[in-house]
């Protein structure tokens, strides 16, 4: 059985079309693009047709702390003051709040044109530190609420062992955290039989300051072929500071000195790195996982996209904190970072793409479905039905050429114009409605009634 859409002009990997059929499979896959065709009868017609975008970096259960870290303390605020409350925050979470957390967070992501997310998952034992009788309890739990939502899934169960570099002990604070390379390998185990045509599952070292290289790579070695690794690195410069303390080498430096990395790996943040460390990245064809919001509310710094860009580089988005759950967010600032740094406008571009949405859009699909690990990211055969309808009634998409539809999408205006949303096949989304909006909002509220109270 298969469905189909009609589109007056969708985003295939070549650029714009027009008039092109899209058909889908039982199973969620597209089974064929069509050019210059004619609209079926009976099948749906839609003006404007995107792929869906993947966000390649979550910490779903920070979704409930948004908003509640805004006020001055009596010193400097930094990252590091973040995580203090952070970490309070986390203690109290039941893995039945996560899973209501999460489905809420990821109706949000779908509603906005997210239609895929890597879950960088670290929240693995109980309260008092010890982990649950089911030792994958809580990524199945986010799990459950990536099917609750219909989101496409990629679940990256971390190794946090350390509390800083130079393997130094965990605080008590970080006990929920805790896990060594066998307690992921068990996890990834249990995690097994989910994996489908909506849910991968790789690995994810927190960082180098919470897990050992020789833990690194024992995972990684065990972990199957082509599955994805994702790593904070070189987030703040009290990070770059430290690993040049204890190591003498900066934190990406360090990694590609010990580590084999290549195209499985995403390198997240990675915001404060010098022009060899640009270079090895892009060389190694690793995905730069880049969170503009995230990074901004934590005052972390900017990456240096322009150079990564000229390097050849591949790089996409995501979410982390939710501040903001729009992929529309996330690309307006990772370029309005780079004109307020620079002092120069339409930085994310090439000789062969100078028009900038266009540009960020594509090459955040690509990178985000790299670092994915799925067949995602496309308008083409054998990818994911995953895909955005646009508002064509809103006034801002009134009588804009095609070609600058994705430039007023990203630069015009804080309406959110995605109308309808399909995803794996399925429609979660219509008339920018989840589907499922009102149950897993009410269950989301019982949630924080909880615990903000605590």
């Amino acid at each position: 059985m298969s469905s189909r859409l009609f589109a007056r002009h969708a985003l295939l990997p070549q650029g714009w079309r027009r008039d092109v059929l899209l058909e889908w499979d039982a199973a969620g896959d597209l089974t064929a693009v069509t050019e210059n065709a004619a609209p079926p009868a009976g099948a749906e017609v839609a003006q404007y047709v995107l792929p869906g975008m993947v966000n390649l970096h979550s910490h779903a259960f920070q979704r409930a702390l948004g908003g509640m870290t805004e006020m001055a303390g009596d010193g400097p605020d930094s990252f590091w003051t973040w995580r203090e409350l952070m970490y309070r925050f986390a203690r109290h979470i039941t893995p039945e709040q996560m899973e209501s957390i999460a489905a809420q967070l990821f109706a949000e992501c779908l509603r906005h044109g997210y239609t895929a997310v890597c879950e960088f998952h670290y929240l693995q034992r109980d309260a008092a530190g010890a982990l649950y009788a089911r030792p994958a309890e809580t990524a199945e739990r986010v799990l459950a609420a990536a099917r609750t939502s219909g989101i496409g899934m990629t679940m990256l169960p971390v190794l946090y062992s350390h509390a800083g570099f130079g393997a130094q002990p965990l605080k008590p604070e970080q006990a929920r955290f805790r896990t060594g390379a066998d307690d992921v390998l068990r996890i990834i185990e249990a995690l097994a039989p989910l994996r489908n045509g909506q849910v991968e599952v790789g690995f994810a070292p927190h960082s180098l300051r919470a897990a050992g290289v020789a833990q690194i790579r024992e995972v990684a070695q065990a972990l199957p072929h082509g599955r994805p690794i994702h790593i904070h690195i070189a987030e703040q410069q009290g990070e770059v500071r430290q690993c040049l303390d204890v190591s003498g080498r900066r934190p990406v430096q360090y990694l590609y000195d010990h580590l084999d990395v290549d195209a499985r790996w995403c390198l997240v943040h990675a915001t404060h790195v010098q022009a060899d460390e640009v270079a090895r990245m892009a060389a190694s064809g690793a995905v730069a996982g880049l969170c503009p919001t995230t990074e901004a509310n934590l005052g972390d710094g900017l990456f240096p996209l322009a150079e990564f860009i000229a390097a050849g580089g591949r790089f996409g988005i995501g979410s982390d904190s939710h501040v903001s759950q729009s992929p529309v967010e996330e690309l307006r600032w990772l370029e309005y970072g780079q004109r307020l740094q620079r002092q120069q406008r339409n930085v994310a571009a090439t000789a062969n793409e100078r028009r900038v949405g266009d540009y960020l859009w594509q090459a955040a699909l690509q990178g985000g479905a790299q670092a994915a690990g799925r067949k995602l990211g496309a308008l083409a055969p054998g990818c994911r039905a995953d895909l955005l309808v646009l508002d064509d009634a809103h006034v801002n998409l009134c009588g804009v050429a095609i070609e600058n539809v994705l430039g007023s999408v990203l630069f015009c205006g804080n309406d959110n114009l995605v109308r309808d949303v399909l995803c794996g096949g399925q429609w979660q989304v219509r008339g920018a409605r989840h589907v499922a909006q009102d149950a897993i909002a009410t269950a989301y509220r019982r949630t924080l009634a909880q615990l903000r109270t605590l």
